[in-house]
């Protein structure tokens, strides 16, 4: 078996809903970038 198993994948909280979210392979490269779970989290960064 290859690869690290989903409950040892490092985890943030969403700067704008404030949800727990995991790593994903497209963020690979990016991780430390990353601040919002969705699109839309980031969409709404400004607003409410």
């Amino acid at each position: 078996m290859r690869g690290v198993k989903k409950a040892n994948l490092p985890s943030k909280l969403c700067a704008t809903c404030g949800r727990e979210f995991v790593w994903r392979k497209k963020w690979e490269k990016v991780w430390d970038e990353v601040k919002y779970c969705s699109d839309a989290c980031r969409m709404k960064k400004g607003k409410a």
